[in-house]
Formats: C-alpha cells, structure tokens, sequence
C-alpha cells in the first residue's frame, strides 16, 4: 500500500518527507478515517508514525488563505511539542502553511510576537494555551480540528481540568482525535465525552510492546543498581543509552556517579530551564552525550532516531509508563532493546506491568551482583512488611551514638 491510496491529495503527497515510502498500520487505518471527517480514538503502539497519521490529513484540511488558527494539538510536554512541530513542519511549510509551537519554559513575549504574524496550526502544552486564550492573545473561534496527543496523559487529574477549560472556547462543531499507546478504561469515559461518535481504530493490542523490542530484567539488591548499571554500561558497546528513574533527584546522584566513572553522561527532568533541557537533548541525540538520565518527561513520544537502548534503574508505580518508556526503543520498525533492573520491593509494580502487557517478563541475576536482599513478607494482599532481622538492624543502628560503635568487633586471636 501506498500513500496515494489513503485519499491524501497530490499537493500533500508531493510533500511528503523522504522517509515516508510506505504507510505503518495505525497511518493506513487512521488517514483515510480523519479525512471523511470523523472523531477518532486511536491506539497504536509508540513508534508507530501517530504524528503522521494524524497530521497528513490535518495538514490537508487546513486553508492556506485563512490566516487563523484552524487546528490544534495539544501535547502534556514541552519535549513533545517541538518534536510534534518539527514533524509537521517538514510538510506544512512546502504547502505554505505555518505551524506554531506555543509552551511554557520560553518567553511569553516571544511567543506573543510570533502569533501576531498569524498561523493556521497550533502545537501547544495546555498551561500556555489557556493563560492566552484566557487573556485573548489567542483565539479558537475558527478551530475546525483538535488533536490530544498522547491522550491518556491529558485526560488524567493533573491536566483534564485545564483541557476542558480549552475545548470550551472552541468551537462545538469541531472534528476531534485522540490519540494514545495507552488508554486504561478508567480515562476513556472522559474521552469519548469530548468527542462526537469517534470511530474507534487499534492499530494493535491496547498497551502492548512492539515484538522487535526485546526485554531484560535483572534482579539486583536495591543498593546495587548503581553499580550494576555502570557495569552494564562499560560492558557493552552501546552508542546511546536512555536511562529512567524515579525521581528528578535521583536522576541528578545517578548522572553524578556515572561522571565519576568515567562515562559520558547527562540528566534531565523538569527542574532544569526550558533551554538547558533543549542543549542537553541536542547533545543527546547528536551522539556528543552517550547516556542520558531522565524522569518520565522523556517517556512519552520523544523520538531518537536508531536509540539502541533503554534502561529503567527504576521500574515506574503505573505499568503504561514502562509501555512509553521502552517505546523509546525500536521505533518505526527497528530493533531494539530495553532492560530493567528490578529489586524485591518492586514486585508489585512488575506484576502490574505484567498483567499489563500480558507479557512474561521473568528476571535473571547479573553476573557479579548476587542478591542478597530479601523480598518482603506478605501481611495481607496489600500490604508488606520487611523481614525482621531488618527491624532490628534499623532499630541497633539507631541506638548508637558514636562513630566507633559502627565498626565490627574484633574476634578473638585477630
């Protein structure tokens, strides 16, 4: 199959990026579905061409003539902005169509001017948006399309209040698409409320991994991962790693360790300003950063062209983070892999995971770090508590007051 029989016009085909030779599934299915006009609900696995898929067709419905706003993507991250912008822009700008990215971490002011010049397509973080639509600096009034990327993030309690304070300066008659890897049935009331008999389209099993990724977890002492993970590094010959923790602070003492050791390394999350974060993913991606430490900022839609691997030091509370983290890997049809260093007091969150993605995922010990941890009793189905040699290890540790009470007594004839 081809693009051309996916009803997308000769102007838009004679636009298409150089990579674009061959339709993926959730492209085949969604194109043809979005020009006729229909809401659609789609799920497709990360890496799957959803920027495309639906941005050919939206880029087709825009007016060049009309310089207003007619189409709108709404994204939960700065990251995903630009990279969404960037995509459409291959295209929008051999059709005479100016795309606009507006989010927060960049001078208001500046974003301000740019939007005085006028602009047909608006990619977007919700904060921004609403401050200027709320202060009239942006109208949505000749909305025809809107576009919630990674739909699962948007629609949960940290962002869903401020979208739908957004769907409500646009119009009603609007055609509207959702799309997700991930949409647990929690959230999908919420969805199909904004949306007007979408057409529901799965371009595979809802929260699955893509089959050329494939799947390593270690189970290492929770106080080995460090090591372990340096190890692993200096093992292995791997150009990129892209490695997920936690915790933004834990993502800056592990960056520290891994510089201490001698690897190229850097960390990224959310505290660091809009322009460190875009120097240090630059660096990233042009290979002068082998590894790069960051939160669950990076997990959603972030492309790295060929990144070989992803490591999660830490496995995420909420299984569908680690479908969007490994998606970070083996994109648009490549291999790769993703490994995963798993402690005992991380059972509950593995099973979850598992019962996710209906996959196996069984652990291995890493060579030269045996576990010597124990996993945690079970009290009841929710609860656990540690063994109680630890408990009384904390309680002796508490109770001394000196340096020298800390060191192992001599035996006898030492």
């Amino acid at each position: 199959m081809t693009f051309a029989s996916l009803q997308l016009n000769t102007v838009v085909l004679s636009a298409l990026p150089s990579q674009l030779t061959t339709p993926t599934d959730i492209q085949r299915l969604a194109i043809p579905t979005i020009i006729k006009g229909k809401d659609v609900l789609a799920l497709a696995q990360t890496g799957s061409g959803k920027t495309f898929a639906f941005g050919l067709p939206m880029l087709q419905k825009v007016d060049a003539e009309q310089n207003e706003i007619q189409s709108l993507v709404l994204v939960p991250t700065r990251e995903l902005a630009s990279q969404v912008t960037t995509s459409l822009q291959q295209v929008a700008n051999k059709l005479g169509l100016k795309v606009t990215m507006l989010c927060g971490g960049v001078s208001a002011d500046m974003q301000k001017e740019e939007l005085g010049s006028g602009a047909q397509v608006l990619v977007a973080t919700p904060g921004r948006l609403l401050d200027f639509l709320s202060k009239e600096i942006v109208s949505l009034k000749s909305l025809k399309l809107l576009v919630l990327d990674e739909a699962d993030r948007l629609l949960e309690m940290g962002f869903w209040p401020d979208v739908q304070k957004i769907i409500s300066f646009a119009p009603a008659a609007r055609q509207t698409l959702l799309f997700s890897a991930t949409l647990p049935e929690t959230l999908e009331a919420a969805a199909l409320g904004v949306m007007y008999q979408p057409e529901r389209i799965a371009a595979n099993l809802q929260n699955s991994v893509v089959d050329e990724i494939k799947e390593q977890l270690y189970l290492v002492n929770k106080g080995s991962k460090p090591q372990a993970l340096i190890a692993l590094l200096k093992q292995n010959n791997w150009q990129q790693v892209l490695v997920f923790v936690s915790e933004k602070k834990a993502a800056d003492t592990l960056a520290k360790r891994l510089n201490k050791a001698g690897i190229s390394v850097a960390a990224l999350h959310g505290d660091k300003d809009q322009s460190a974060r875009e120097h240090t993913l630059a660096d990233f991606k042009s290979l002068e950063t082998r590894v790069l430490i960051t939160t669950d900022l990076l997990s959603r839609g972030i492309h790295v062209d060929a990144l070989p691997v992803v490591i999660n030091a830490d496995l995420p509370e909420n299984a569908p983070v680690y479908v969007h983290r490994v998606g970070r890997t083996a994109r648009a049809g490549q291999n790769g892999l993703a490994i995963s260093l798993v402690c005992h007091g991380e059972a509950e969150a593995l099973m979850s995971i598992r019962q996710l993605t209906g996959r196996s995922m069984e652990t291995a010990e890493l060579d030269g770090f045996p576990v010597t941890d124990k996993p945690a009793e079970q009290v009841s189905s929710t609860e656990r508590k540690r063994p109680p040699r630890d408990k009384k290890a904390n309680r002796r540790s508490q109770a001394k007051k000196s340096i020298k009470q800390f060191k192992p007594k001599r035996k006898s004839g030492e």
